[in-house]
């Protein structure tokens, strides 16, 4: 420990030294100063090698004990070559090779352990686009909460989560990871993530770094393909796939990382307009760029980098800081520094924020605060974060057809029987990017729902088929089964590999025998629910016109059979939208909600129209859908002013009554339109949301304050603007089902 003391007392000095004026040409984000001036010193007793090691970051590998860095990783932080760890944790293995570094190097410089913590860490929340279908940004954020507060007990201090793309088209296989089509919706989702993560104290011992990611319009990927070409108009890059990335930012992201795509022409880790004009000087962000994995080498792929040299100063010039995995900073970049292909100002702006982040996080200080193993045992899979995972579970369930009041389904029945694939897989409940997640934490449905109809209840199971591939003999074994229940629950969907990074696809069908599985189950005659898991849309319309209860579970997590039961059986009624458009069949896409019209809006009496000769131009199922056990009616919409100045903001009540007889939760939706413009607007767009609770019969009046940027849109030159003119306001549970009024903002 001697090493480490020395080195915090030598820390603690030069607090008290000014900045040092290096003369470089790379401005400096402004920070405090007893934070700058004890980077700046220490920046100037590294060695060139030593800040391109700071820029470096090394993958984790397997071992039988736990992760552990790479074969010869000890000796690299020894000698001050890495900065930072992919994929490394655990308190005791994460504090031992701390001690390495801050005991054992030159300068004793902490390192950073990071990881995917993406919808928790052991304790598995469901799949971010399943959280978002909760529209509870507070309940989101909780999880978020919940996940650090178990990944940092494990040595972990920073996540590469939230994603916040936009993502409109459902056969790319990342739309599972982040919060669907909506920039609105995504943006309160990107603030709850990151505050989460974050929490109230970055310095805390159980927060950690976030990372807003994949920076930009990685969700535009032509075709839904992984890593593909994007090509927007800069109106559609701000309207649409930006606002997220600035709500990260004002809710205090402290990382951010590019993505694979280029657009324009330029590789965003090549992108520095995007990065240093507008993401760290008009946005004012000042934490750490971090590259996605290999990256950096793949500007020679991408065709705008000869050599690994070539990519390293290209990743360096845009403001990357740290180079994941590829190792080019550190083996490539010197020479090219030294020679004067590179100004070392661009190296030492990238040190400084890599050194600021771990100040931030109180590594200075203690460099172990984040390596306690009793911590550890006592916050890993808690039944307090069990229980979270639970009610975040229920709150994600959509319920997307129900007809005749099939569910919830009495726990009086005599037999049950439970058909599918998904019906006993643990692990496809976890979904992908499981972090820690064990198969063995999961309930799965049957299981869940065994449990809650307890042994008076006979529960039968049978698979019917495997979740992709053509065998068809577990079918009449299924039908057997079926034929003795007194109704069936058929679970159905996707493998979690299917909803996952580079795992896109061309069909948003059932995969494999899934449908003539539930074909034959349906023609036994016994009421049947479908129970649908995946992490995108799902293109089920045989089940849609034959199925009378239809429950969109995603991959729910730890707590799936546990949370499905709570909702099959009534004792909790769904309240889940859908944050993003599910198709009629796979060319219907692109297809969302907030679309612009064309000259030729769709009309069924005039051909020569905006539509399809072969289904309905309406999606399967709306933005924003999603039933429960009982039914709300909206009234009286209004506009408190129905005249406004421009620069005013204006109050829109709406009055929601629960005209069923259970208690039951609403997310009632406001939407807006700007009906003529300079620039064409969507046909409406979410301008706000609220949850709310009614009993049988009751009545409660919302309101929702729209501020002036709610009405505003991007002119010639893509800056905010409330032109003059009529707004319509439309209120209802879905996109599709709404009432509507309008107010006016008056000339000046």
């Amino acid at each position: 420990m001697k090493a480490w003391r020395a080195g915090r007392v030598l820390f603690g000095l030069v607090l008290l030294l000014p900045a040092l004026a290096l003369g470089q040409t790379v401005a400096s984000d402004p920070v405090p100063g007893d934070e700058n001036a004890a980077v700046e010193a220490l920046l100037a007793r590294m060695t060139l090698e030593e800040k391109l090691g700071q820029l470096t970051q090394y993958r984790g590998r397997g071992s039988d004990t736990g992760p552990r860095v790479p074969e010869g990783g000890e000796a690299q932080i020894r000698q001050g070559q890495v900065g930072s760890f992919l994929g490394v944790y655990g308190a005791d293995y994460s504090r031992r090779m701390q001690q390495v570094a801050v005991e054992e190097s030159r300068l004793g410089i902490p390192l950073l352990f990071a990881h995917d913590v993406i919808h928790g860490f052991r304790t598995i929340f469901p799949v971010p686009l399943a959280e978002t279908a909760s529209f509870d940004p507070g309940a989101v954020e909780n999880a978020a909460r919940i996940a650090a507060v178990e990944a940092t007990a494990h040595g972990l201090h920073w996540t590469f989560a939230p994603m916040v793309d936009i993502a409109r088209d459902p056969r790319w296989g990342r739309i599972v990871e982040g919060a669907g089509e909506d920039p609105y919706l995504g943006s309160r989702m990107a603030e709850a993530r990151v505050r989460g993560f974050q929490g109230g104290d970055l310095a805390a011992p159980d927060t950690m770094l976030a990372t807003a990611k994949h920076f930009v319009a990685y969700g535009g990927a032509e075709g839904g393909r992984d890593y593909n070409t994007v090509d927007v108009s800069e109106r559609t890059l701000h309207e649409i796939y930006l606002p997220p990335f600035k709500a990260a930012v004002d809710a205090g992201v402290q990382s951010i990382m590019p993505a694979f795509n280029e657009v324009a022409g330029v590789p965003m880790h090549a992108h520095r307009p995007l990065i240093e004009t507008l993401l760290r000087g008009q946005w004012g962000f000042d934490g750490v760029l971090v590259s996605d994995y290999n990256a950096i080498q793949e500007l020679m792929p991408h065709g705008v980098a000869a050599t690994r040299t070539d990519a390293g100063l290209l990743g360096l010039e845009a403001g990357v800081d740290i180079d994941m995995v590829s190792g080019i900073y550190l083996e490539d970049v010197a020479e090219a520094v030294r020679d004067g292909r590179l100004d070392e100002a661009f190296v030492d702006a990238s040190v400084r924020r890599v050194l600021r982040a771990k100040h931030r996080l109180g590594l200075f200080d203690d460099p172990y605060r984040y390596s306690d193993a009793a911590r550890e045992a006592a916050m890993t899979l808690t039944p307090a974060h069990r229980d979270a995972a639970r009610d975040m579970a229920r709150k994600s369930f959509v319920l997307l057809k129900n007809d005749g009041g099939t569910l919830p389904l009495s726990k009086r029945l005599r037999t049950v029987a439970v058909i599918g694939p998904l019906s006993d897989d643990r692990r496809q409940m976890l979904g992908n990017w499981a972090a820690a997640g064990r198969p063995e934490d999961a309930v799965t449905p049957l299981d869940g729902i065994r449990t809650a109809l307890g042994p008076d209840v006979r529960v039968l199971h049978a698979e019917g088929a495997e979740i992709d591939g053509d065998d068809t003999s577990g079918i009449d074994e299924a039908v057997r089964v079926a034929r003795e229940a007194d109704a069936v629950i058929l679970m159905l969907g996707e493998d979690q590999e299917m909803s996952a990074e580079a795992n896109n696809r061309t069909t948003l069908d059932l995969p494999g025998v899934q449908q003539r599985l539930a074909q034959a189950v349906q023609a036994t005659g016994k009421p049947v629910v479908a129970v649908l898991f995946g992490g995108r849309p799902l293109s089920v319309n045989w089940l849609h016109e034959n199925v009378p209860s239809i429950l969109m579970a995603w991959f729910p997590g730890v707590e799936a059979g546990n949370a499905l039961a709570d909702v099959l059986f009534g004792d909790h009624a769904p309240s889940g939208k859908l944050p993003v458009t599910f198709p009629r069949n796979v060319g219907q896409v692109p297809i969302h909600y907030n679309h612009k019209n064309t000259g030729r809006p769709p009309d069924a009496k005039d051909k020569y129209t905006s539509k399809y000769l072969d289904v309905h131009w309406t999606p399967l199922y709306p933005f924003g859908h999603g039933l429960t056990y009982t039914t709300f009616r909206y009234d009286d919409l209004r506009v408190k002013t129905p005249r406004i100045g421009r620069g005013e903001a204006v109050d829109v009540e709406v009055t929601v009554i629960n005209t069923g007889r259970r208690a039951g939760d609403e997310v009632v939706q406001l939407y807006l339109r700007d009906d003529v413009a300079s620039f064409t607007r969507p046909v409406k767009e979410l301008r706000g949301f609220q949850r709310v609770t009614l009993q049988p019969g009751e009545s409660r009046t919302l309101r929702f304050r729209l501020e002036p940027e709610a009405m505003a849109l991007l002119d010639a030159d893509l800056r905010p603007v409330v032109e003059p003119g009529t707004f319509t306001v439309f209120a209802g549970g879905s996109s599709a089902e709404t009432i509507e009024t309008t107010f006016e903002v008056m000339a000046d």
